[in-house]
């Protein structure tokens, strides 16, 4: 049986793959007390004591605001590690999956985004897994890098949760209009990656791969906002909501220390056309989610 290491306990996919990848091998996961991704002599020691025949990348510095100050911190998780990462792989001939994000885009192109479009991060964030993108492909160890959006769950710190926690307190919430993407669950993502690495798992010394992987359709925050609202009420009639209206802003009635890209959307044909996998629309896969929101 094949040994799986996922690295990150708590986070959004993290939680969802030690479910949907225990099919496919024996998993050991390990958080940041285990593992820790700031300190690379701990990372070369549990990664050769586990001595993993897939390494799952499921954690990163996600706090992109707080990045702006912390970039040394943050590039050391997001850039650094996983170019760690990739060595130890190559030195194994392990297969080394590795999640980036929309940020490493400027957002100002129209229309969706091919993976081989020119990347121009405008944060610290998306700088730092840009940097981590490109070592684990200069490394060139068997590898499988999905970028994904928007990404929310029914668990940790996401938009989802945020908007149901501020419907219950208040009448009236003003929400960003005129940035565009893609709400991606945590869950498609993590049944995605199990559906890709159960393909290449026996035979993976050849796999190398950058993907866009992310929710059909797109809305704008605005437009979520208003579908977690609708749909919750429809859901569960009981549950107590004082929203009575979101209202649409542009982004810089909104201002944060780290700017986003106006356009996070994400083509994903590549990833249908080398696996066969598609994600559900993004309204489909919320009225999964909420369904399990409690």
């Amino acid at each position: 049986m094949q040994k799986i290491l996922i690295i990150g306990r708590q986070g959004q996919v993290a939680w969802e793959l030690q479910r949907t990848l225990a099919s496919l091998g024996h998993i050991t996961v390990c958080g940041s007390q285990e593992l820790d991704l700031a300190n690379p002599d701990m990372i070369r020691t549990q990664v050769r004591s586990i001595q993993p025949d897939i390494i799952v990348n499921a954690a990163a510095y996600t706090a992109v605001d707080k990045a702006e100050t912390e970039s040394e911190l943050c590039t050391s998780i997001n850039a650094i590690a996983p170019g760690i990462l990739a060595e130890l792989a190559r030195e194994s001939q392990a297969l080394l999956v590795h999640y980036s994000t929309d940020y490493v885009f400027d957002g100002t192109k129209v229309g969706a985004y091919l993976e081989t479009d020119p990347t121009n991060p405008l944060s610290v964030y998306g700088a730092s897994k840009l940097a981590g993108e490109q070592a684990i492909i200069q490394v060139d160890c068997p590898h499988l890098i999905f970028r994904t959006t928007w990404v929310y769950g029914n668990r940790g710190k996401n938009f989802l949760l945020t908007i149901l926690r501020l419907a219950a307190q208040t009448q009236e919430l003003k929400i960003v209009a005129d940035q565009i993407g893609s709400p991606t669950w945590s869950r498609s993502i993590s049944e995605a990656t199990a559906q890709i690495v159960a393909q290449c798992r026996h035979n993976h010394s050849s796999v190398k791969g950058l993907y866009n992987l992310s929710a059909a359709g797109a809305t704008s925050w605005h437009g979520f906002a208003n579908q977690i609202v609708d749909r919750s009420r429809s859901i569960n009639p009981e549950l107590a909501l004082s929203i009575e209206q979101i209202l649409p802003i542009p982004a810089t009635d909104y201002p944060t220390p780290a700017q986003r890209p106006a356009n996070s959307v994400l083509d994903n044909s590549k990833i249908l056309a080398d696996f066969g996998v598609q994600l559900p629309d993004w309204k489909v896969s919320l009225e999964q989610c909420l369904g399990t929101v409690g």
